[in-house]
């Protein structure tokens, strides 16, 4: 069999691949690498001796171990004596349900506050820019020690402040009607949970794209899904109950109760968000040309219809990135309610590094946890960015 030589010139050799990879200096370059291992090399090998004198196995071994501590509050059942990897769980859930409700409810209220800005009312203007200049000048641990100060310093539960007798505000808490269902568990509120999720999602998509936002058919949806589990478990005797709190001796009792610090870390984070999210919403809006808005005038729309299916769907492509830097921010934020004592997965493992001493163990897990968690966020806002991208322009 012969082989056939092809006209053209050759492509480059293995050795000017390897030269073009490594670059110019490749001596130098070659004398950092080395030089970067040893130091590590070197903190490596200081690390495990010192482990060994304080007879500590390097790895993660511990986390099947029992952990002799409590947790205050937790979204997963946890109790002393379960293991430290079932303790770190609960602190990441507890790091994810503040992180959640944080981003939900600062997007929601930065976007009211940037929009209200360009209303055309001075007075109110000027009361939300002294609002976004004082949370964006001062720290946020200052805020956080502000919230959960405001929050200690509630009345007793005998004196609470109540909210039509539905709501109660106390040094103890924040209590709020909840809805129970006896001899099931939480799992069967999921059906409910995938309508509302996706009739949220069927009408941002629609409303963020500048197409009909059918209200009445989105909440249509989501009415018929809680009709029909309540029917469902009515029929099957236990038919879900409204439990509002009442006071109780010493405390107020029944509803959701969030805890001090678990409402003033949500209460700071999300407000110290919302400061932000209303600039870049303000920023984004601003952004789009003013022949736009005049083009839609001319069609006769209403000053709603102009924002929502004329400006807005313009600003995103805008503001989409900012917002991910910004859900990133409050995510990592969320691990300064170590300093205000809600057990989120940095307090969690801080205790687990106290009782274990697998320190670095302890915070390569840490690292590892919000380093997941942020790159998931990206991910998820990157596709959305693209889906309301214009056509080519990413690309270029």
């Amino acid at each position: 069999m012969t082989t056939k030589i092809l006209p053209g010139p050759k492509g480059p050799g293995l050795l000017v691949k390897f030269s073009t990879w490594i670059g110019p200096l490749p001596f130098r370059q070659v004398a950092l690498l080395l030089g970067v291992l040893l130091v590590f090399w070197f903190f490596s090998a200081n690390t495990l001796q010192n482990m060994q004198k304080a007879n500590l196995a390097p790895g993660f071994g511990f986390l099947f171990q029992q952990a002799n501590f409590e947790i205050g509050e937790s979204v997963v059942a946890y109790q002393a004596g379960d293991s430290y990897g079932r303790a770190l769980l609960a602190g990441l859930a507890n790091t994810g349900r503040v992180a959640l409700l944080g981003c939900i409810l600062a997007t929601v209220l930065g976007v009211f506050l940037g929009i209200a800005r360009l209303a055309g009312n001075p007075l109110l203007a000027a009361l939300i820019r002294g609002y976004v200049e004082i949370l964006r000048g001062t720290p946020l641990l200052l805020q956080l020690f502000l919230w959960t100060g405001l929050f200690q310093s509630l009345p007793a539960p005998r004196n609470a402040i109540t909210v039509l007798d539905l709501a109660f505000l106390s040094n103890r808490g924040v209590f709020v009607p909840s809805l129970a269902i006896e001899g099931f568990s939480a799992i069967i509120w999921l059906p409910v949970l995938a309508a509302v999720v996706a009739a949220t999602i069927f009408g941002a998509r629609r409303l963020f794209k500048g197409k009909s936002f059918y209200v009445t058919k989105s909440a249509a949806l989501v009415t018929l899904a809680v009709g029909v589990t309540f029917a469902i478990l009515s029929l099957l005797g236990h038919p879900p109950v409204v439990e509002t709190p009442e006071r109780g001796g010493f405390n107020i009792r029944g509803g959701w109760s969030l805890t001090p610090e678990f409402a003033a870390l949500l209460t700071g984070l999300t407000i110290n968000a919302s400061a932000i999210i209303s600039e870049i919403v303000r920023s984004g809006i601003q952004s789009v040309k003013s022949g736009q808005w005049e083009a839609a005038r001319a069609l006769g729309l209403k000053p709603g219809q102009i924002m929502r299916l004329v400006v807005l769907p313009q600003a995103l492509r805008v503001i989409t990135p900012l917002m991910t830097s910004n859900y990133l921010d409050l995510t990592k934020n969320s691990s300064l309610a170590v300093a205000i004592g809600f057990p989120d997965i940095v307090s969690v493992a801080n205790t687990t590094a106290n009782t274990t001493g697998q320190v670095i163990e302890s915070i390569t897990l840490i690292m590892l946890l919000y380093l997941s968690i942020n790159l998931a966020v990206s991910a998820l806002m990157n596709i959305y960015n693209r889906k309301i991208a214009l056509k080519g322009a990413l690309s270029r």
